[in-house]
């Protein structure tokens, strides 16, 4: 699904057009073409073998979550091995590598951000993390008002945001049992992109809920409802997992939290 700059987009996996960069395969799932103008998220392919290391990388915050594969990481000086699920935060300033494994390729998800002004990165941001790591979650989050909400509500694991020194983007992963929500809202100032990544469920957008599958993302742009929900009621379904986020970073979802929203 595709609709107007005004309501942003649902993107699918299959629809994405890679071209070839740096001798790897590039696509952009959410830019310019689609309204987005504080974010972009782009799809990077790395042949087994291969490395990503983009020079442009430096002038923005990036942030990296392997969607399949395995290989290493490195952001600035500080280097991991990942595999699928695993992230990595690049701050301003600092440039990202992957290098995939020699036994098969590596695909990831990347955001892509420069910083507004007034805005920094903590002292001493976290740089690699993991979608299901859950020191620090949003439990019972019931909307922002546009659509009803259910009281079956998801976990939201937070991974890179302002406790972790992360100034504009953030890096949240939304687990959906079978019957649950993250319930319906909008971002009053952030653009917001995010995937789903394993198990199938539905995004709302605008005024709709939409099938979507693993790889499909969606863009909603400022004050545009979104929301996503496992559709299936079957107790032994496979969960739903979707991962993204608010660009700049909105303290709202810290405050339903608990926890603060300044940057660290």
């Amino acid at each position: 699904m595709a609709v107007s700059e005004q309501v942003g987009a649902i993107v699918r996996a299959a629809d994405l057009t890679f071209r070839p960069e740096a001798g790897c395969s590039v696509a952009t799932a959410v830019g310019p073409d689609l309204g987005a103008s504080i974010i972009r998220l782009d799809v990077v392919r790395v042949p087994a073998g291969g490395r990503w290391e983009p020079a442009e990388s430096a002038d923005e915050e990036n942030v990296v979550v392997v969607f399949t594969g395995s290989g290493e990481a490195r952001s600035g000086e500080a280097g991991a091995r990942v595999a699928r699920a695993d992230a990595v935060y690049a701050p301003t300033g600092e440039r990202y590598a992957l290098a995939a494994a020699d036994t098969d390729g590596l695909t990831a998800y990347v955001w892509r951000t420069r910083l507004l002004p007034g805005r920094a990165h903590g002292s001493r941001p976290a740089r690699f993390s993991n979608l299901w790591r859950t020191d620090t979650q949003l439990r019972g989050f019931g909307g922002t008002g546009q659509v009803a909400a259910s009281d079956r509500t998801a976990t939201m694991n937070f991974l890179f945001w302002p406790g972790t020194g992360t100034p504009q983007l953030c890096l949240h992963c939304g687990v959906m049992q079978p019957g649950e929500y993250f319930n319906v809202h909008v971002h009053p100032e952030s653009e917001e992109a995010f995937i789903a990544f394993e198990g199938k469920g539905q995004m709302y957008l605008a005024d709709r809920w939409i099938d979507v599958s693993p790889g499909d993302a969606l863009f909603a742009p400022p004050g545009v409802p979104h929301g996503t929900r496992h559709d299936d009621e079957d107790p032994a379904a496979a969960r739903f997992a979707t991962c993204g986020g608010p660009t700049p970073f909105d303290p709202v979802l810290y405050q339903r939290a608990g926890v603060p929203a300044r940057v660290r």
